[in-house]
């Protein structure tokens, strides 16, 4: 018992390094991948909640946690200037969103003003695949919901 709880310390250990030192192996995407948003358009005004539809080109979507080759699943970047690290898994913040059931669609709750928008997809752990398939990130205004 004590030499498996052994190996099990070692392997965490060398899992939380890998982690840190941006060793994790990546997930190859295939040639042509894309991301991109379907809706809404970049410069469209629109109202909250914001019905985003995702596009993928030359990919499939499966959840996290699966592995079939040449899928992954979606993170919406919510009003980020800069991408997150895309040699570690995505973090799940407000503005990193996860949609690790496989989704291709979310309603989102925003504030009035401008805002960006961008997909990252993620394979089995979350981790970008290599190259990256990233969408272009669009500018939309939110108004608010109320009569005007």
């Amino acid at each position: 018992m004590k030499s498996i709880l052994v190996i099990l310390t070692v392997s965490i250990i060398a899992s939380t390094s890998a982690i840190g030192a941006g060793v994790l192996p990546k997930t190859p995407s295939p040639k042509g991948a894309k991301a991109y948003i379907i809706s809404p358009k970049d410069g469209d005004t629109v109202k909250s909640p914001v019905r985003v539809l995702f596009g993928l080109a030359g990919m499939g979507v499966a959840p996290a946690g699966v592995d079939i080759p040449d899928t992954g699943h979606h993170h919406l970047i919510i009003d980020l200037d800069e991408l997150p690290s895309v040699d570690v898994p995505l973090p799940a913040t407000e503005n990193v969103v996860h949609f690790g059931k496989g989704q291709t669609e979310a309603e989102i709750e925003l504030f009035p003003g401008k805002h960006t928008l961008q997909l990252v997809l993620g394979d089995k752990i979350h981790l970008p695949h290599s190259p990256p398939v990233i969408s272009k990130k669009i500018t939309i205004t939110v108004k608010n919901s109320g009569a005007q």
